[in-house]
């Protein structure tokens, strides 16, 4: 059976953010995930998970200025010495809490600017950030963003970013699988799961299309859940949604896909 991870950027928003590493522990999560930690100190973050008994399964880098739109800057040519100082700040960040996975956002595409530069840019970014990253054993993530919610993204399909791992060649490099975007983008997902399952380092969930809950709308997620089992998927299932009503009122999903899971374990 999967293990969860509740995306506190996107659940519990009834409650400040440090409290829901709290709520989430109350809920039965025993990991947490988010967008970005660096409103606070490493040692609240860690404080915080320690007093919950939660495990950190993945944040994202620093994206730029994300307030003016920005959406990370891996591909954006001449922003190299900022996307590196990235990397060294989520660094201290993962080194407090013990996190194994950090989120490298791929940038808007920038005017003006050939594939091939913005292609040459952010593999090499991304070479030299999976470099800075392996002495500590943490895995770096790409993301592929269904084009609806992020216009614009530099990388939105699966093939697309396994192409991009062949290239960087870094073994700490993997793909991070929102099933929501894939499902907007491409579908298949069963098929897709498998074909580049050795590739992926995190999956994350919503429902489809409208990303609350994936317990309506076009995915039958009870499947796909059971299909990682059967490729033997260890890691966090990362729940990024956004809950219809209250996070811990809309939970019923996860506690019934539990109890059959459990029922069916020898």
């Amino acid at each position: 059976m999967p293990r969860f991870a509740a995306n506190l950027s996107m659940m519990y928003t009834e409650v400040p953010f440090l409290d829901r590493f709290a709520a989430a522990a109350r809920d039965g999560f025993d990991a947490v995930e988010y967008l970005f930690p660096y409103e606070h100190t490493p040692e609240e973050i860690a404080s915080c998970l320690t007093a919950n008994g939660l495990t950190q399964a993945l944040f994202n880098l620093p994206p730029g200025d994300w307030a003016a739109g920005e959406r990370g800057m891996a591909c954006i040519p001449g922003r190299e010495a900022e996307f590196a100082a990235s990397v060294d700040r989520a660094l201290v960040f993962a080194q407090a809490t013990g996190c194994q996975r950090l989120h490298a956002m791929a940038g808007l595409k920038p005017a003006g600017v050939s594939e091939a530069q913005q292609r040459a840019t952010y593999v090499a970014n991304l070479r030299a950030a999976a470099q800075r990253l392996a002495p500590h054993s943490i895995t770096l993530l790409i993301e592929p963003i269904n084009t609806r919610d992020m216009p614009g993204f530099y990388l939105s399909w699966q093939q697309q970013a396994h192409d991009v791992l062949a290239e960087v060649g870094a073994p700490n490099l993997k793909v991070q699988m929102d099933l929501y975007h894939c499902q907007i983008m491409e579908g298949d997902l069963s098929k897709r799961m498998e074909k580049h399952f050795a590739g992926v380092g995190h999956i994350q969930i919503a429902g489809v299309p409208d990303r609350h809950e994936p317990d309506e709308g076009e995915v039958h997620f009870p499947h796909l859940f059971d299909r990682l089992d059967a490729l033997g998927y260890s890691g966090f299932v990362g729940c990024e949604y956004r809950p219809r009503s209250g996070t811990s009122e809309g939970l019923d999903w996860l506690r019934r896909y539990q109890a059959i899971a459990s029922s069916k374990s020898p």
